[in-house]
């Protein structure tokens, strides 16, 4: 029925995320991802919802 964020996309829940504070805006390209990396963020909402559908 509804999406876990309210959002239409993966991209839409991570930009979300960022207007909240929550991810950063920019990725450091660290060879380990950080806790509020983007990409690792789209990358688990691409995740979810995969698995929801």
């Amino acid at each position: 029925m509804g999406n876990k964020h309210g959002a239409k996309s993966p991209a839409d829940t991570v930009r979300k995320l960022m207007k909240a504070g929550k991810v950063k805006k920019k990725c450091c390209r660290s060879s380990s991802r950080c806790k509020r990396c983007p990409v690792r963020a789209l990358k688990k909402a691409k995740a979810d919802f995969k698995k929801a559908a």
